[in-house]
Parts: C-alpha cells; sequence; structure tokens
C-alpha cells in the first residue's frame, strides 16, 4: 500500500461569511438570561402561572395549598419572582399579595408556546 501525499489548502484571512449582528444588546441577553434562570425553576413556573391565570392578587396562604413545599418556602420562591420582575406585591397588613406583571406574563406566553 503506497502512502499518498494529499495537497494542503490554506484558509482565507476571513471566513466565507460575515454574520450577521446579534438582535440582543449584552445588557439585554443578561437580563433575558437571569429571568429564563428564575423562571425555569418548575415552582416558580407554575407560581408565575397561576398569578397569571388570576384576576385579583392573590396571598401566599392562597397559593401555598398548591404546592408541596411549605409556605416560607413558597414565599421564597415568590421573592425571586419579584426580584427578576415578573411578579409584583403590595403589602395588606401583615400579608403580601402577589400578581404577573406583564413581563411575566409575555414570559409564560413565550413559555407557552414551547408546549
Amino acid at each position: 500500500m503506497a502512502i499518498r501525499a494529499l495537497p494542503v489548502r490554506h484558509r482565507a484571512d476571513t471566513c466565507c461569511v460575515e454574520p450577521a449582528p446579534a438582535a440582543l444588546t449584552e445588557q439585554q441577553t443578561a437580563g433575558v438570561a437571569e429571568r429564563l434562570k428564575v423562571a425555569g425553576d418548575p415552582t416558580r413556573l407554575r407560581l408565575l402561572d397561576l398569578l397569571a391565570q388570576q384576576a385579583e392578587p392573590l396571598c401566599v396562604c392562597d397559593l401555598t395549598p398548591a404546592f408541596p413545599q411549605n409556605q416560607p418556602t413558597i414565599s421564597h420562591h415568590l421573592k425571586l419572582l419579584r426580584e427578576a420582575g415578573l411578579i409584583d406585591t403590595e403589602k395588606r397588613g401583615i400579608w403580601g399579595y402577589y400578581w404577573a406583571t406583564d413581563e411575566g406574563r409575555r414570559m409564560l406566553k413565550a413559555v407557552q408556546s414551547l408546549v
């Protein structure tokens, strides 16, 4: 069996096609990624979904029975959703009442389109 030398081809200085610019800025990408990270947890996604379906804000005591976790854990998940801007809250006495923000509803709609 004879060994045959193959010709060496050199790449051009640049690739054939220059990519189009990204649609999102680095700052936008970071913000969306953070919101996706928060909404990516199954409990938080269900909380967001439940809140988006309500006509009125709900108290954590109304939400907790729908989950196997205890109230402090649900409150922690709500805090993360609020910090991400996906839900908002209003204090009424000692209780906080939660609802999905427009941003949260848009996020949920995007997630639902994947199902």
